[in-house]
């Protein structure tokens, strides 16, 4: 799915992370897969893992808790000490995102806001934007380290989503995925999922209910994968700030591509191919066929009250 051409990009939405060392591991003592596959399935099992990296991540950090002060404000975080917006002067409009995998994340990133801050307020709560930092290499998080070897994710610690464009090569050439824009940019949406479920107060399911093929983890999961299809479904009609549409029409290719990076990235097409075999109680994420479905459901349906994979006795 192209930008058109003479779309506005609003570079402040993100903010560079740099490169080399981060700080700390991962909160929480992540474990994922087990036996000779189990530190490569650590690896590969927190791809669009936002919901399970650091601590309970039951709220937006930028909200004051009844009786408490709140000192996270995502807007101040710098990370690598890049301030928002800078190093991204190439990004100015559509064209660059359709030539540029950096500029494309901006791209994204501004019409997936632009999307939820129009339409989170139907169902009764406001959007807080979040950042993207937009980093090579590795970075600092809240979370613990950022790096391609994590993919990308959202931190419910700094309201921030971290992300590397470079992990669109290893979507492709590692997991599969036919490398098309909307392959690119559903990853992005995907951790905005995250982003609204945070906002919504429901991430701590995940950290209640880790494992399992309908766990907690794989419904949020799902949940997100849902929350991206209702933003495809609007994409074509969000404007940026001068009312110019973000997106070209979709054709049935951009479906396709998309679907192929959601099955790409299926848990059990994951363990067949790193260990061999598929062990359904230790899956964060959903299956291939589960991932494409709730895609498919916000995609075709438009409506964020059709994403409520805990209202479902099987998500598959």
């Amino acid at each position: 799915m192209s930008f058109n051409e003479n779309v506005q990009l609003d570079t402040s939405q993100v903010q560079g992370g740099g490169s080399g060392g981060g700080g700390g591991g991962f909160p929480g003592g992540i474990q994922v897969g087990g036996g000779i596959g189990g530190i490569i399935l650590l690896i590969l099992g927190l791809v669009f893992g936002g919901n399970v990296l650091g601590g309970s991540g039951t709220s937006d950090p930028g909200v004051a808790q009844q009786g408490q002060s709140s000192s996270l404000d995502p807007s101040q975080v710098g990370v690598g000490g890049t301030q928002s917006g800078a190093g991204f002067s190439q990004c100015r409009t559509g064209a660059d995102a359709n030539r540029d995998d950096d500029c494309l994340v901006i791209a994204t990133v501004n019409s997936v806001q632009a999307y939820w801050s129009q339409q989170l307020p139907q169902y009764g709560r406001q959007y807080r934007p979040a950042k993207t930092v937009l980093y090579s290499g590795q970075t600092r998080s809240a979370c613990g380290t950022a790096s391609n070897q994590v993919g990308p994710f959202y931190c419910p610690l700094d309201g921030l989503v971290y992300i590397d464009s470079s992990f669109f090569t290893e979507l492709q050439q590692r997991f599969g995925s036919d490398g098309g824009q909307l392959a690119k940019e559903y990853v992005i949406a995907h951790e905005y999922g995250h982003r609204i479920q945070d906002i919504l107060g429901i991430l701590g399911r995940a950290q209640q209910d880790p494992q399992g093929a309908e766990s907690g983890s794989v419904r949020l999961e799902l949940m997100a994968d849902c929350l991206a299809g209702t933003w495809v479904n609007h994409a074509t009609q969000t404007t940026d700030a001068r009312g110019t549409t973000f997106l070209k029409p979709l054709s049935q290719n951009d479906i396709r591509s998309a679907l192929s990076a959601a099955s790409a990235v299926g848990d059990d097409r994951i363990q067949k191919s790193v260990q061999g075999r598929v062990t359904p109680e230790t899956w964060t994420h959903g299956s291939s066929a589960a991932r494409q479905k709730w895609f498919l459901t916000g995609y075709q349906s438009g409506d964020l009250n059709q994403c409520d994979t805990f209202a479902v006795s099987n998500v598959e």
